[in-house]
């Protein structure tokens, strides 16, 4: 995320001398990383024989944090180490300087790192496994992966080219560029589409495992998960795992590299390439971007001048329709559908358009409030791109502004070589979870960025032929990440089930009631009796949505309920409970039960909080072998029983009256 350096807080007539010249003797002999503004003899010798250095910068805070990571791409430190490896050329680091000495940072070259750094730029391109880091794949086994999930997954993904990277179209080797399409391709129609590219930047490694990881998680829970499933039935997934397979190869021989391998334009410092990432031709050169080809930042000759980027920016355009008008103030209608992630390493950070300007987009306000929905997944800082500093040719800016399609740039983690455990414990687990729910408002980002989410959604697994059941839910308008600005409150206002045809396909709905008798509330439980009567046997999708005071619908969630497949008898037990109060079925001795699935659906009266347990007689004793205990009056277990003694405890942890009890043996 190199912006080009900016934060000189010093007048531009404080210079440092030029390590062409000789300095006087006081300043020859100060140390190395003194807080003088001139260069010094050993860091002079340094810069001599190595045109790029790495530098460490000890911080203070964490605003000192983000203005650096905002400007450089750190090959190491963080946040919580309280320092920065960079590798930087001797203006960039006689500018670090000037902005060390006006903000207490301390600014010296690391000598061994630097010595690493260089040895690692003169190691060939291989296919050799990453040393160190075996969570990570090469290109080739990436390559191979997603060969394998297409044999194993032949319905639900697909495997293609589409173009060729730089060596490869000059017949030096390289690689083709490949896409991996997911979707039930059972169901026709036009779909909504999640477009992600990854790794763009060669040395970053974590953004193409994630992106890997993404796919299999998605292939290996369809039909398991009823989010998944509805998901992969009526949208599409677009994933571009390696984006610069070329530089990738450099990096993952160890060396920090960035840009891809176009070496056309000769460079001291052993950095040639283009930073592709700056090569994109949406106000392409406006700014945080270099001109000198050995640059990390270099923009290219011309806009798009890389077969990389057109072969990306070509994808882009076949994903998704331009609904955006030419003016850079003219907005994509609410109606727009498809989402565009880039994904990097690293800083924590969600970022949207615009990158070269702090001017804030057409579509700004909306795409803050979904960047703020995908930062409460991963707890990075949710910004507009620009930040403090500039970019231009950007990725996102592209998909942005010349299409009108939602555009993110995260940037994971902790570092580019982040370490396995680090990756495998933290950054995927908390990103995957923004991506899924990426995909979740693909169909409309827009409007349902800042809509309420339908989540902890509870029903019995299976339900007999003709009988009822208690389905609910959280309504929330509350999961955004407010570190770096809040959202308007919105209050929950209704909510609404669909069963086997969703809204966007023209399903029924069927209001849910809040369980404390009123919509009024950023957070709701709501519940709904279900009836099972002129359903088939078999599995069923329920969908949940809800919306806010604004008239905002957020995206569904869905699970899965089997109807016609239980076996035994269904008994329905109504009841009275006092407060604070308990009510046993069928009565306080129990029932005997030779063994299976018990299920028990529980439906109290409006505004109160009923608990459901299922107890089992041990001895003399009655122990407790499941529970619900939502915040609502509607509770569900299935439970799959040993033979023995059982009964049901209702238990009003708030309010008193009649309920009823479904039980399904």
């Amino acid at each position: 995320m190199h912006k080009g350096l900016s934060v000189s807080l010093l007048s531009a007539t404080l210079l440092l001398a030029s390590c062409s010249q000789t300095p006087a003797a006081p300043q020859a002999a100060a140390p190395k990383g003194s807080d003088s503004l001139v260069a010094t003899a050993d860091e002079c010798s340094t810069f001599q024989q190595y045109p790029v250095v790495v530098s460490r910068v000890d911080f203070k805070t964490k605003r000192d944090w983000l203005d650096i990571v905002k400007t450089f791409e750190p090959v190491g430190g963080s946040l919580d180490d309280g320092y920065v490896l960079l590798d930087i050329s001797r203006p960039e680091f006689e500018q670090l300087r000037v902005t060390g000495l006006a903000r207490g940072w301390t600014v010296k070259i690391d000598q061994t790192q630097t010595e690493r750094h260089s040895a690692s730029l003169k190691t060939p391109l291989s296919a050799l496994s990453i040393s160190g880091y075996s969570c990570y794949r090469t290109v080739e086994e990436t390559y191979a992966s997603a060969q394998g999930l297409v044999t194993q997954y032949p319905n639900l993904a697909s495997w293609s080219s589409f173009g060729s990277s730089w060596l490869k179209s000059k017949g030096r080797g390289g690689y083709d560029m490949n896409v991996l399409k997911l979707t039930n391709k059972s169901v026709t129609g036009t779909k909504p589409r999640l477009l992600i590219t990854a790794s763009i930047h060669a040395r970053e490694y974590t953004p193409a495992e994630l992106t890997t990881r993404f796919a299999e998680y998605l292939l290996a829970n369809y039909g398991k998960d009823a989010d998944v499933t509805w998901m992969l039935d009526s949208q599409e997934v677009w994933l571009v795992l390696q984006s610069n397979p070329d530089g990738r190869k450099k990096a993952e021989a160890g060396a920090s590299w960035r840009k891809n391998v176009n070496d056309t334009q000769a460079c001291s410092n052993g950095l040639y390439g283009v930073d592709l990432n700056r090569n994109f031709n949406y106000a392409w050169g406006t700014g945080g971007s270099s001109s000198d080809p050995c640059n990390e930042t270099y923009k290219g000759t011309a806009a798009a001048s890389e077969i990389e980027t057109q072969n990306l920016q070509a994808l882009i355009k076949a994903a998704f329709a331009d609904n955006r008008g030419p003016a850079r103030t003219d907005a994509a209608p609410d109606t727009t559908s498809g989402l565009y992630m880039d994904i990097h390493s690293y800083s924590q950070l969600v970022l949207w358009p615009w990158g070269d300007t702090t001017t804030v987009a057409p579509n700004g306000t909306q795409m803050q409030s979904l960047g703020r929905k995908f930062a409460y997944f991963n707890g990075y800082t949710p910004e507009q791109s620009v930040g403090l500093y500039p970019t231009s040719g950007t990725t996102d800016d592209f998909a942005y502004g010349e299409l009108g399609v939602p555009a993110y740039t995260i940037e994971l983690g902790s570092a580019f070589f982040e370490p396995c455990n680090t990756f495998t414990g933290t950054t995927l687990p908390k990103n995957q979870a923004a991506l899924l729910y990426a995909l979740r408002v693909a169909r409309q980002p827009y409007t349902m960025g800042s809509g309420p989410d339908s989540v902890t959604l509870n029903a019995p697994a299976s339900v007999a032929t003709g009988a009822s059941f208690t389905l609910s839910a959280s309504a929330t308008n509350t999961r955004f990440n407010t570190s770096n600005g809040a959202e308007p409150t919105r209050t929950i206002s209704s909510a609404e089930y669909f069963i086997d045809t969703p809204p966007w396909a023209g399903g029924t709905a069927r209001a849910m009631t809040a369980a404390d008798g009123a919509f009024n509330a950023a957070t709701e439980s709501v519940q709904a009796t279900v009836s099972t009567s002129g359903l088939s046997a078999g599995k069923h999708m329920v969908y949940v949505r809800a919306k806010n005071n604004n008239g905002t619908y957020g995206p569904v969630s869905a699970l899965f309920v089997t109807v016609g497949t239980t076996t035994g008898t269904t008994t329905t037990y109504t009841g009275t409970v006092a407060a604070a109060g308990n009510s046993y079925q069928p009565s306080s001795t129990g029932f005997t039960y030779a063994g299976g699935t018990l299920q028990g659906n529980l439906s109290g009266p409006t505004g109160t909080d009923f608990d459901l347990y299922l107890q089992k007689l041990s001895g003399t004793t009655w122990t407790q072998v499941a529970a619900s205990e939502g915040s609502s009056s509607a509770e569900a277990i299935n439970y799959a029983a040993a033979s023995g003694t059982y009964r049901w405890r209702v238990y009003a942890y708030s309010g008193s009256g009649s309920y009823s009890l479904t039980e399904t043996k």
